[in-house]
């Protein structure tokens, strides 16, 4: 988001957050401010007016952007307060709640007739028959297992602990759903028949809604390959650009008739056996690789600054057709793992014609430091693939 804002204005952003991540480390266009604790709802509110009170005569309006789960959550939260001085594209801490859940999630997604996977929700309850409770599940094995509430889970350590699980047995089910509910998660976790296919059946769009709740853009992409390291699993690490007028039209009608707001990301997956993508979650903030978007001509802080600073009205929805492929991770790692030859083709077709890019390495944010910390990171995939990547899964 900081290089979106930067491309599209010359701006550099501030950021704050609990720790430090490698993408903004020794950059020149965002400003990291760590604290610790920043995610504990007194620490955040406490920073921020703290912020307000040093910036309160700036004359400058300040957008608040949330670039991860939890503080989506604590902006939407507590939006009401923090909105007397930032300007806070979020929907209402009710809706926030129901979209958020992914149990409650699915049951909207029933109400308009969104697609989404078979799936059985577990409690701590199952704790007290949970052999029955496994033994009854009613699709096949591998099925795919992770927690309703993400940001509760986030906070648990331990052995075997992933960001999701993919289940090959029913004693496999049975041990770690035990060691998730004895380490302490006091949450729900969705148990989902496993959409055959490997990662290339995935799909993400992303979408802006003005504070009317008129959808002004939406992206859509497919991606390639992602992260298999168990603590990053689902992370996209390559995506090409895809167009689907059917899928565009079904999520805005959606967005819109629920009086969204701000960003969305959808993750789903392309289930051949009745030809629908199946919807499993959607992120209330723009996604991780959401540079995707502003790569292929559609600056994501663009769509933000236009609404929110300039009050600009709303004239047509833009569908994104890209023409340009995403890479967080080398060329070379993607073609090796890549199994699909058309695919592979498609790929071969844009790293021919120069015609991708990446989020990171960016002329504009360059220094000896940033360079080599950059390419580490790209190439210490190559290890993360070959510890953990399970062909026989995909």
């Amino acid at each position: 988001m900081a290089r979106a804002f930067h491309e599209a204005y010359g701006l550099k952003s501030i950021a704050y957050s609990a720790g430090h991540l490698a993408p903004t480390k020794y950059s020149k266009i965002v400003d990291i401010h760590v604290i610790p604790n920043f995610i504990d709802d007194q620490v955040f509110l406490a920073t921020l007016k703290t912020f307000i009170a040093e910036h309160q005569g700036d004359g400058i309006q300040y957008l608040l952007v949330a670039c991860g789960d939890g503080y989506a959550k604590l902006v939407s939260k507590y939006m009401a307060e923090l909105s007397q001085f930032f300007i806070c594209p979020y929907i209402d801490f009710d809706l926030y709640e129901k979209l958020e859940n992914k149990k409650d999630f699915y049951q909207i997604c029933d109400q308009y007739h969104l697609p989404y996977p078979s799936t059985v929700i577990a409690t701590d309850q199952v704790m007290n028959d949970l052999a029955n409770f496994v033994d009854n599940i009613q699709f096949s094995y591998p099925m795919v297992l992770k927690p309703n509430d993400s940001i509760s889970y986030l906070e648990l350590d331990f052995p075997g602990k992933k960001k999701a699980f993919i289940i090959e047995s029913a004693q496999e089910m049975k041990d770690t759903l035990q060691a998730i509910y004895q380490a302490g998660y006091p949450g729900e976790m969705i148990i989902q028949d496993m959409i055959p296919g490997d990662d290339s059946k995935m799909r993400v769009l992303n979408a802006y809604v003005d504070q009317n709740h008129q959808v002004r853009m939406m992206c859509l992409g497919h991606p390639l390959l992602e992260d298999p390291s168990p603590v990053a699993v689902g992370n996209y690490l390559a995506i090409l650009p895809d167009f689907d007028m059917t899928l565009y039209q079904l999520l805005k009608n959606f967005l819109e008739q629920i009086k969204y707001v701000g960003y969305a990301n959808f993750d789903m997956k392309f289930d051949e056996r009745d030809g629908q993508y199946k919807l499993f979650e959607i992120n209330l903030r723009q996604g991780r690789s959401s540079y995707y978007v502003t790569l292929n001509g559609y600056n994501m802080a663009r769509y933000l600054v236009e609404d929110r600073i300039f009050n600009k009205p709303f004239t047509q929805t833009e569908f994104v057709k890209g023409d340009k492929l995403w890479l967080g991770a080398p060329k070379g790692l993607v073609e090796k793992y890549l199994k699909d030859d058309k695919l592979k083709e498609e790929v071969r077709f844009y790293l021919d014609r120069k015609a991708y890019g990446t989020t990171s390495f960016y002329s504009k944010d360059r220094s000896l430091k940033r360079w080599l910390l950059n390419h580490y990171v790209f190439y210490r995939y190559y290890g993360a693939f070959k510890k953990y990547y399970k062909e026989e899964l995909k």
